[in-house]
């Protein structure tokens, strides 16, 4: 497990590697609170909003698919923030120090919320109980040995190594852009059992596509405060490879196709208007966070790109859905 090296060893449960950085002597509750709230709980606010705007944006039934997605969110940034807690020290400290003190009780968390979507999916069919398998299957080929090892069983002699997809440029954000496309899109439908055909084919695809290209942009823009602590670790991502000026124009190039995407939604007709124009703030909100990816804090930082989902919903909530 890639989290056991930093399995708590002293009594404030922390290793003494990290001790330093992992229990500042500020009074620390609040920020506890504060960084646990920001981190994978508001993964699972946001992935569920997402998935209750795209259902209102295809017209389908609303169903537990938000609530199932949320929870699978959950379960899979919790894990991965336990998994990367040590190598999260100097990018993201306090987030860390709840990883490294909680190890264990955040990894019983993430596996019952898991346990719970999968029950929630297994109630709605085959169909949605796949799709909520989807981002853990990918998580374990994303941040976790699994492939490095299994392509050492392949190539006992070295001669072949392979990569955590979390180490692999481009791919790594692709992955989990797609991930979430999967189950952003396809579980609304899942889970109230309505066919991709009755839904608009055109629709749902180029609203998958706008999914992943926004889930791409909110992957990478919390990259610029990595940056260094991805360059130390290996890791390539779009700040660490063309530097912030870079990042900013190619994640705008990005923001500009997803909007041409939206517009193409909204061409098919079958899409909800309120929820494209709901979506269609997120976006705004989206670009202006990219644009000022080099001026805001570490702690806005890792929040303010998924926050335009939460814009959307608001705005879908405000115009009377």
């Amino acid at each position: 497990m890639a989290n056991e090296p930093t399995r708590p060893s002293a009594p404030d449960g922390t290793t003494a590697q990290y001790r330093s950085h992992a229990t500042p002597s500020d009074s620390g509750t609040l920020r506890l609170v504060a960084a646990f709230v920001a981190g994978a709980p508001f993964a699972g606010l946001v992935a569920a909003v997402e998935v209750a705007v795209v259902t209102a944006a295809l017209g389908v039934p609303l169903s537990a698919a938000p609530v199932a997605v949320g929870l699978v969110a959950f379960a899979v940034y919790a894990a991965d923030h336990v998994a990367d807690a040590e190598g999260d020290i100097g990018s993201t400290p306090v987030r860390a120090r709840i990883a490294l003190r909680y190890a264990d009780q955040l990894m019983v968390a993430a596996a019952v919320s898991y346990g719970l979507a999968v029950a929630l999916a297994a109630g709605a069919g085959p169909a949605a109980l796949a799709l909520v398998l989807v981002p853990g299957a990918v998580w374990i080929g994303y941040a976790t040995d699994w492939l490095p090892a299994a392509g050492d069983l392949v190539a006992p002699l070295g001669e072949v190594s392979v990569p955590r997809l979390k180490d692999v440029f481009l791919l790594n954000s692709a992955a989990v852009a797609l991930a979430w496309a999967v189950a952003v899109v396809a579980a609304p439908l899942a889970f109230a059992g309505v066919p991709v055909d009755s839904a608009g084919a055109p629709a749902v695809a180029l609203l998958f596509a706008y999914v992943f290209a926004r889930s791409f942009v909110d992957v990478e823009v919390p990259n610029v405060r990595d940056v260094a602590a991805d360059a130390a670790r290996g890791v390539a991502t779009l700040p660490v490879v063309y530097g912030v000026s870079g990042t900013r124009r190619a994640l705008l190039a990005v923001d500009a196709v997803a909007a041409g995407l939206l517009a193409a939604t909204a061409a098919t007709g079958a899409a909800s208007t309120p929820a494209l124009a709901a979506l269609g703030v997120g976006l705004a909100v989206s670009v202006t966070v990219t644009a000022l990816a080099d001026r805001l804090g570490g702690a806005a930082l890792g929040v303010a790109p998924d926050c335009s989902y939460l814009v959307a919903g608001a705005v879908l909530l405000a115009i009377g859905w």
